[in-house]
């Protein structure tokens, strides 16, 4: 392995750390509706758990709605008990073979446990980088013990490989603090 393939490896895994940041970020509630928010859910399926979004369509009825339709008419109970028992904090309702999951109105204590979820999700993904760069500047190393690589060449790649660094934590900031405009808008 060389020092190239180290850097494309290490921006490669910080570009996949982003996007499950991105990803996870989706699934913190919001006074808004979210598809997203009910990808965590799964509902009982001739004996097997299955995500929600393999038995139904989820969609937005509206931006405080979330509207749920089972393909099997006998899945409307289970998918209901599903959400109901989540985490989430929802009420779903059932209207003929429709769920809707009205969103409720967020209180300021929520708000700021949410706030402080999104920051520990960030604070997650910051870790993750900082170990991909250690990850990173470690095999550099190992290349210049083995004769491989100058020490010159160390230098210049852990400069690289600090400002890859440095570019995904800024993103991550940015990620986290529109997460917490998005909580403290509504």
């Amino acid at each position: 392995m060389t020092i190239a393939d180290i850097k494309k490896t290490t921006q490669t895994k910080m570009d996949q750390s982003i996007e499950a940041l991105k990803n996870n970020l989706g699934r913190v509630r919001t006074g808004r509706a979210n598809p997203q928010l009910l990808d965590t859910i799964h509902v009982e399926y001739y004996g097997s758990m299955v995500p929600l979004s393999q038995v139904a369509n989820v969609t937005l009825l509206d931006s405080r709605t979330i509207s749920v339709q089972p393909w099997e008419k006998n899945l409307g109970a289970k998918i209901e008990k599903a959400i109901r028992e989540s985490d989430l904090g929802l009420n779903p309702a059932s209207m003929g073979d429709l769920i809707r999951v009205p969103m409720p109105p967020m209180s300021e204590e929520r708000r700021k446990e949410m706030t402080k979820l999104a920051r520990t999700e960030g604070e997650n993904a910051k870790i993750a980088i900082r170990n991909l760069r250690r990850d990173a500047n470690e095999g550099v190393k190992k290349l210049v013990k083995d004769k491989e690589a100058s020490e010159d060449d160390q230098k210049r790649s852990e400069a690289e490989v600090q400002k890859l660094t440095d570019k995904h934590i800024a993103d991550i900031d940015t990620l986290v603090a529109a997460k917490e405009q998005e909580i403290m808008a509504i």
